[in-house]
């Protein structure tokens, strides 16, 4: 099985579950408050490590008691920590979320630590970071450090995978260093700059992505699962029905099953499938980390529907 490296961000999830998001000026009471590790990158790193995979994390943390535990988090998670640094004088990564009743979401990040995750700070870990066959990105550390490493590593060989969150509009050069792109609908409009209404637009959408230079568009579509994109194929790959508590991470565990599934070797369509499979169950309760599955659970959820 190939090596992984998330490249990215550690935050910890301050999480609030309301009964309705509030109106601007309004004032609600919330029914209970928890605090969860989170942060994009750290979310694929621990959902891989839960799966099994050789996985190193790379980032940066502050120097207060959210970097301290999510150092525990990783450790826990079976995921590789040499890559972490522990900054001095300035905060961890924090979200502020609210959850509503219904399961849906609304995030403020606040980047701290991860601001300083500069090309430097790459370069002093490189010696560990190549060692990796397959890396994931996400884009909650500056872009000009994920384009720049992008660069780096696809000169070497490396598959590269990019989760465009939060939804951003990006250089072009980044395109051309990416094998697997892994936009949600809201991602690719803000990508492409067009609205999305139907499998035609997103067809169009690809291809404005593919002649950046895109190898392979996976547009994660929620319910409606995911559809495989290149410049000659479209193919959707049914999403799991479960009980949603909670979908703050379902993208992040979406990208660590896909990522697990290409390390082992499998067909894309099983990649997908595995990924879209990972993402149902970590929707499943409260927390960005708290439902992240075993690969024998995995398995399990895969073969009932089957």
């Amino acid at each position: 099985m190939k090596s992984l490296c998330v490249i990215g961000s550690l935050n910890m999830d301050l999480v609030t579950s309301v009964k309705y998001f509030p109106k601007p000026g309004e004032t609600i009471f919330g029914e209970s408050f928890k605090t969860f590790p989170g942060g994009k990158g750290a979310n694929q790193a621990v959902a891989l490590g839960r799966l099994g995979a050789e996985v190193l994390m790379v980032g940066k943390v502050g120097n207060d008691i959210y970097g301290t535990k999510y150092l525990e988090v990783l450790r826990n998670n079976n995921v590789k920590q040499d890559g972490v640094l522990i900054e001095e004088g300035i905060s961890s990564g924090v979200a502020i979320i609210q959850v509503s009743s219904e399961g849906e979401n609304n995030i403020v990040v606040v980047s701290g630590a991860n601001d300083k995750v500069d090309c430097n700070y790459i370069e002093s870990k490189w010696s560990l970071i190549e060692e990796a066959d397959i890396f994931l990105f996400q884009l909650e550390i500056p872009v000009n450090t994920v384009i720049n490493t992008m660069k780096k590593l696809k000169e070497r060989g490396k598959i590269i995978i990019l989760d465009p969150a939060p939804a951003a509009k990006l250089p072009d050069e980044i395109f051309k260093y990416i094998d697997y792109i892994t936009p949600n609908e809201t991602e690719i409009e803000t990508l492409v700059e067009k609205k999305i209404d139907n499998d035609e637009d997103l067809r169009e959408a690809a291809q404005v992505l593919f002649d950046k230079g895109v190898e392979v568009v996976i547009a994660k579509l929620g319910s409606k699962g995911a559809s495989i994109i290149k410049e000659d194929e479209y193919l959707n790959i049914p999403g799991f029905k479960v009980d949603t508590v909670d979908t703050t991470a379902a993208g992040d565990s979406f990208n660590a099953g896909f990522a697990f599934a290409l390390a082992e070797g499998r067909s894309l369509e099983e990649c997908v499938e595995f990924g879209n499979a990972v993402g149902a169950i970590s929707t499943t309760a409260l927390g960005a980390q708290e439902a992240m599955p075993t690969l024998e659970k995995v398995n399990e959820f895969i073969s009932k529907r089957d």
